[in-house]
C-alpha cells in the first residue's frame, strides 16, 4: 500500500481555499510505484505508467483519404480542366503498384498511392469519358492524400505518462498495433458511512432513520478513477466502533474515505477517532457546499508512516462537490495521473444571487438557450446540500470565485459540466 508521512497533509490556517486544498492534497504526494501490464481492451480508466512512443508511422504508408482518381500533379493543365486515361486500379489493403505518366488511377479510401503519384481528385468533383476521366482545375498538391506520419511520426510521444486512459486514447494505441499498455496498479479505498440514523437501502427502516445515499455515491465515484472500493458499511456514532474500523482497514488500502461525523457536534466521533488511530489535521474549506472536510494519515505500525485519511460532510451534495475538489485530485495525484482543475466554460447567468466574500459557492444550474440564442444558465430552485435531486435534475454547477458577491441575470459565469467532476 502506498505510505504517507504522519504529517502529510499538516496545515495550521482556519479556511482553505480549492487552490490551497488542491495543493495540500497533492503538493508531496509519491504516486504508487507498483505497474502492471494490462490488454489494451482492460486499458480505459486506467493511469498510464511510462511515456507511450510511436512504433511505427501513423499511417504507415502513403494513402488517399477518399474514393476518386489520382495523378501526378505534374501531369495537370494549368487552369484548364485535364482530360487523362485512366490506367489502373487500387482498392485499400492491395500493393499500390506504379502508374505511367499521363495516366490517372481509379483510388478508393486508405488504398496506398501509387508509385510517382501525388493528388487524388474525388470522384464526385470528376467526369467520365469512356475510359478517360475530366479532371477540373484548382485542386492542390497534395489534396485528399496522407503522407505516412502525418497523424503521428515514428518515436514521437504518442501519449504521456500519468494520462488516464481514454476510449481516444485506446483508439490511438490499437492504431500504433499496441496490444498492451503499462499502467499503474488500481489502487484501494475503504469506504464507510457513519451515523445511528442511517440504513442500507433494502433494510426497513426504523423511526427517525434515512437510507444510506453517500456511501453508493463515493464507490460509484471511486470505480469511475479505475479504483478498487471495499465497502466497510455504515458505522455507528460509537468512538471505539470508528477508531477499530480505520486501524483495520489501514493496512490493506491506499485511502480510507468517510461521510459523516467529521464536524463538532457531540455526536461526531470521526475526528477523535482518527486522532486516537492516526494524525489528523482537520481542515474546513471555504467552499458551499461542503466546508467541514478532515484529512489526516491512520498508522499501519510502521514507524512514522500510514494510509491516507479522509471525511466529507454527510450532507449528499457537499458530498459531490467535495469529492470533485479534494478526493478526486488526490487519487489522481496517488495513482501517477496528471492533476488538472477542470476549466469552468463561460456561460450566460439567467439568475440573481448573492453570496459571502473569500467563499467559492458551486450552484446547480440547467442549462437553456435563451431568446437570442445564447447559452443560460438556470439555477435550480431548491439548493439545499440534501437535495439529491438537484443533482439528478441538473446539468452541472455554476462556479463562482471567492471575490464575487453577487450575480445579475445576463452575467457570465463559469459553467462546470458534471462530466467534468466525475
Amino acid at each position: 500500500m502506498a505510505q504517507l508521512s504522519s504529517d502529510q497533509f499538516a496545515f495550521g490556517g482556519n479556511l482553505l481555499t480549492v487552490e490551497e486544498a488542491l495543493e495540500r492534497v497533492t503538493a508531496r504526494l509519491a504516486p504508487v510505484a507498483e505497474t502492471e501490464r494490462v490488454s489494451l481492451s482492460q486499458a480505459d480508466g486506467r493511469i498510464l505508467a511510462e511515456d507511450l512512443l510511436a512504433p511505427v508511422d501513423l499511417p504507415p504508408f502513403f494513402n488517399s483519404a477518399v474514393d476518386g482518381y489520382a495523378v501526378r500533379f505534374a501531369d495537370l493543365r494549368p487552369g484548364a480542366e485535364t482530360l487523362l486515361p485512366v490506367g489502373g486500379r487500387v482498392a485499400a489493403g492491395a500493393g499500390p503498384g506504379g502508374s505511367e505518366a499521363g495516366q490517372a488511377v481509379r483510388i478508393f479510401t486508405g488504398a496506398a498511392m501509387p508509385d510517382g503519384t501525388d493528388t487524388v481528385f474525388m470522384q464526385e468533383d470528376v467526369r467520365l469519358d469512356g475510359a478517360r476521366v475530366i479532371l477540373p482545375p484548382g485542386l492542390a498538391v497534395g489534396a485528399n492524400c496522407r503522407p505516412a506520419g502525418e497523424d503521428l511520426a515514428r518515436g514521437a510521444l504518442a501519449l504521456a505518462a500519468g494520462r488516464r486512459i481514454t476510449p481516444e486514447a485506446v483508439a490511438l494505441a490499437a492504431a500504433l498495433g499496441l496490444g498492451h499498455l503499462t499502467v499503474r496498479r488500481r489502487l484501494k479505498v475503504a469506504v464507510f458511512s457513519t451515523g445511528d440514523e442511517l440504513v442500507s437501502p433494502g433494510a426497513p427502516l426504523g423511526p427517525a432513520q434515512l437510507y444510506d445515499s453517500n456511501r453508493f455515491t463515493l464507490a460509484a465515484l471511486i470505480r469511475r478513477l479505475g479504483a478498487d472500493v471495499t465497502d466497510l458499511g455504515i458505522l455507528r456514532d460509537r468512538h471505539e466502533a470508528v477508531r477499530d474500523a480505520l486501524v483495520a482497514a489501514a493496512p490493506g488500502h491506499d485511502l480510507i474515505l468517510t461521510s459523516g461525523g467529521v464536524s463538532t457536534g457531540e455526536e461526531d466521533h470521526v475526528k477523535a477517532a482518527v486522532e486516537a488511530a492516526g494524525t489528523l489535521s482537520l481542515w474546513r474549506l471555504a467552499i458551499k457546499p461542503g466546508r467541514p472536510v478532515a484529512m489526516g494519515v491512520i498508522n499501519t505500525g510502521r514507524e512514522g508512516q500510514g494510509t491516507a485519511f479522509i471525511g466529507l460532510p454527510g450532507n449528499p451534495v457537499a458530498v459531490f462537490v467535495t469529492f470533485a475538489h479534494v478526493v478526486r485530485p488526490f487519487l489522481t495525484a496517488l495513482a501517477g495521473g496528471t492533476v488538472e482543475r477542470p476549466l469552468a466554460l463561460p456561460v450566460r447567468a439567467a439568475f440573481a444571487y448573492s453570496k459571502k466574500q473569500g467563499r467559492r459557492e458551486y450552484v446547480r444550474v440547467i442549462l437553456r438557450r435563451g431568446a437570442d440564442g445564447m447559452i443560460e444558465a438556470r439555477k435550480y430552485p431548491r439548493d439545499g446540500a440534501g437535495v439529491i435531486t438537484s443533482l439528478t435534475a441538473t446539468h452541472g454547477l455554476v462556479e463562482l470565485p471567492e471575490p464575487v458577491t453577487r450575480i445579475e441575470p445576463g452575467d457570465s459565469v463559469g459553467y462546470l459540466a458534471y462530466e467534468m467532476l466525475r
